[in-house]
């Protein structure tokens, strides 16, 4: 008997069955594994590369405050290699240094890569969850946070110019009840590093991924060095498509919305001045990849 005829309570067992095994084997990510030695050691390089490949450009990183806690919030772009990550954490780090602590959220998935997973700890990645977030916040720590996930980041290549975080709300609610600012930031060029060509979140329902190991997508896209690339579960080469990443003034939720949060109301405002920056980055560029 195939999967797809078993009965429901049947197949929510095993995908129950397998997310739990994903989950055991995902190592809890612990704010205490960022190393600033290592940041040291490894920005200047991988700078130099940033510079040299993506011809990184950040603008307006003097709009995030110079101390206290902050939520950085940004668009998700490139697949599961994501140079916009890549490129930002460096230049906060170039700016600021690498004992301001600095963490990054990211997907379970990310984490769980065996040599990656454990680069990023080193980096100051955590797990993509409210505690998290809100532990390091109230550490002092600046936060980065890309609430789109794996639905903006796997948004077909023709949708570049558009900020999709599917309704997600949370960071606000984080940022509203930690008292802290949002940074927003935007970034182009990014989604050029491969053609995207379907998120597949209809087969991601099918195969029950969200269930299995919380991915409302299954994407499809054109990518070296695979060509035709299914799942983008094992990653691949990004095109040295330009890059440019651009901070804008903070913004105090309390103070540009009143005393009680309306979220539908708050998303549209932050969502709405990033979408104007995005298009306006998106106008300058010429030709694709090249940028």
């Amino acid at each position: 008997m195939s999967l797809f005829r078993l009965p429901t309570d049947r197949i929510d067992e095993v995908t129950g069955w397998i997310s739990e095994q994903l989950t055991a084997r995902v190592p809890a990510a612990d704010p205490a594994d960022r190393d600033p030695e290592f940041i040291i050691d490894t920005v200047g390089p991988a700078w130099w590369f940033a510079r040299a490949y993506f011809r990184a450009e950040v603008r307006g990183i003097e709009h995030i405050p110079a101390d206290g806690p902050v939520l950085l919030v940004g668009n998700h772009s490139g697949g599961n290699v994501s140079p916009e990550v890549f490129v930002t954490s460096l230049a906060f780090v170039r700016r600021f240094g690498p004992h301001r602590p600095f963490y990054q959220l990211a997907h379970d998935m990310v984490m769980a890569y065996p040599l990656i997973g454990t680069l990023l700890r080193r980096f100051g990645t955590v797990g993509a969850n409210q505690d998290s977030a809100r532990q390091v916040l109230r550490e002092g720590a600046v936060v980065l946070v890309y609430p789109g996930g794996d639905w903006e980041v796997h948004r077909p290549t023709w949708e570049e110019d558009k900020i999709d975080f599917a309704g997600r709300t949370g960071f606000l609610q984080l940022a509203w009840d930690e008292g802290v600012p949002i940074v927003p930031f935007v970034n182009a060029g990014a989604q050029q590093t491969a053609l995207m060509l379907t998120r597949g979140d209809r087969l991601a329902r099918l195969l029950r991924l969200d269930r299995m190991m919380r991915l409302k997508v299954f994407p499809i896209s054109i990518a070296l060095p695979w060509g035709l690339n299914i799942g983008d579960l094992a990653g691949h080469i990004p095109l040295p498509s330009k890059v440019t990443v651009e901070f804008l003034p903070p913004i105090d939720l309390h103070a540009a919305l009143g005393p009680e949060l309306d979220r539908e109301a708050a998303y549209d405002y932050v969502t709405g001045i990033m979408q104007d920056k995005l298009t306006e980055l998106c106008e300058e560029r010429g030709l694709p990849v090249i940028g």
